[in-house]
């Protein structure tokens, strides 16, 4: 059943929220964590976001997968598989917020060019306004389609990334 695609303005309460999932997930996967990162718009203060606390989870291989996938799953998260071929699996727990956990190998494209796009909205309040403008007429567009309004993001998110440059990304690593 689709759901609601809803872009609501900033919650002062999510950088908490992230810190108790946060904690939660260290426990769950114990010694295999590297990192846990908040990314996504709810780590971006001031910024509209879907009221969802994605969190990626440096794990120390892709040995850990299988263990880490099993855990989450037993403590209640939706497995999404690897939805992109990119060795990050992705888990979901409905709430409020929701929770999404992508688990991440070590060095991973993925997870670099998330906290690039993460730091870059930090930085710049008139990038995070125009992405939050996107955001709030994609949600308009695409309602009730959550892939669509995903993938028409993609462009404003690889400009940002790609703006940020070479320095950066090679600093992230």
């Amino acid at each position: 059943m689709p759901t609601l695609v809803e872009v609501v303005a900033y919650d002062n309460g999510w950088p908490l929220a992230f810190a108790e999932m946060s904690k939660h997930i260290a426990s769950l996967l114990g010694p295999t964590v590297i990192a846990i990162d908040h990314v996504g718009s709810t780590a971006v203060a001031g910024l509209a976001a879907k009221p969802i606390i994605d969190i990626d989870v440096t794990i120390c291989g892709p040995e850990a997968i299988a263990g880490g996938s099993a855990a989450l799953v037993a403590d209640g998260f939706a497995s999404r598989g690897n939805r992109y071929d990119d060795g990050v699996w992705a888990f979901a727990r409905h709430g409020s917020p929701g929770q999404r956990v992508y688990l991440c190998p070590p060095f991973n494209d993925t997870h670099r060019r998330r906290l690039i796009f993460r730091d870059q909205l930090r930085r710049s309040r008139e990038t995070a306004d125009a992405y939050a403008a996107l955001k709030r007429r994609l949600a308009a567009t695409f309602s009730f389609d959550g892939d669509s309004y995903t993938a028409a993001k993609s462009q404003f998110i690889d400009d940002v990334v790609e703006r940020a440059g070479p320095g950066l990304t090679e600093a992230l690593f």
